[in-house]
């Protein structure tokens, strides 16, 4: 599986990998707590994230030992110029969740920068970057610089998240520590392992990839029609990739299209959810729509339901 995760990264996503540095893991979270261990084990104390992100990947940081900081976020993406005493900063470069948006150049180069002066290390999680739909995908991170850089993927979104398959390509200095941190212990199945192999290497999982994608883009479509219609007083971000889209809201009204979403059968987050404790920026009022859940059959009745809740 590595041999295969290898040259599919390196064609796909411009990841830099040997074989040799692939760490194959049980799901992205599995792989967060074991570079946690290491970092740790580094004399590591404080981590950057995003102002906007999962609580359970900072939840994992924390069991670690370590304090996670959140960096400012604006329309270029996450501003990491005030990168200092952090030992690692944990990014969604591609396609930053929740907030959609790629990462700009000039920060991306910053980052990079940053890690060669001081000797820290982004930590890149690239769990959507197949869903492109607009442009052309943005490649990975780690391609700037493989020492510097662990690519974390995941097969959660491209096949199914109780498949429980990730991935990370590691700096060569990196890979006895979470090698040692694993323990030896093989926690993803042979025969899921080798199966997902073979997937790869018969082109098989390239043409799911294409057929995906072109069916969550016909869903992305519909929604957005939907909402141009319904609610064109509503702002639609995020569309270019993944499998969500943010939706502004009014001032002050998330809460309450939050919970009318629930009367009309809907599980939906709003973005204060997903916003970090001691992030500083003003709040923003959206709800994040994700559309790759409601089976075919349901995703009319989904869309229909859902502009009943919108203000």
């Amino acid at each position: 599986l590595r041999t295969a995760l290898a040259g599919y990264l390196s064609r796909a996503r411009g990841v830099r990998a040997d074989p040799e540095r692939i760490v194959v893991c049980a799901g992205f979270v599995h792989g967060l707590q074991l570079l946690g261990r290491v970092l740790r084990a580094r004399g590591v104390a404080r981590v950057a994230v995003e102002s906007y992100g999962l609580a359970p990947h900072w939840k994992q940081l924390t069991a670690a030992g370590l304090d996670t900081v959140p960096l400012p976020f604006d329309e270029l993406g996450t501003n990491p110029a005030e990168l200092a005493r952090e030992g690692a900063v944990l990014l969604t470069p591609a396609h930053q969740f929740p907030m959609g948006v790629p990462l700009h150049r000039d920060r991306r180069a910053t980052v990079v920068d940053w890690a060669r002066r001081t000797g820290g290390l982004v930590l890149e999680d690239d769990y959507d970057g197949e869903f492109r739909y607009d442009r052309q995908p943005v490649g990975a991170l780690q391609g700037l610089d493989p020492d510097h850089v662990v690519y974390l993927g995941t097969a959660s979104k491209s096949l199914a998240p109780g498949l429980r398959l990730a991935w990370m390509v590691l700096p060569p200095t990196l890979v006895e520590e979470v090698t040692a941190a694993k323990g030896g212990v093989d926690s993803c199945g042979v025969l899921d392992q080798l199966t997902l192999a073979e997937f790869l290497t018969s082109g098989a999982y390239d043409r799911h990839v294409r057929a995906a994608r072109l069916r969550y883009r016909r869903r992305r479509d519909a929604l957005v029609r939907a909402l141009a219609t319904h609610a064109p007083h509503l702002k639609v971000t995020g569309i270019a990739a993944g499998l969500h889209v943010v939706l502004r809201l009014p001032p002050g009204t998330e809460q309450s299209v939050v919970q009318a979403a629930t009367w009309q059968g809907l599980a939906l987050h709003g973005l204060t959810f997903h916003r970090h404790e001691a992030a500083t920026a003003q709040p923003l009022d959206a709800l994040v729509v994700g559309y790759g859940t409601p089976p075919d059959h349901a995703w009319t009745g989904a869309l229909e339901a859902l502009c009943r809740a919108l203000p």
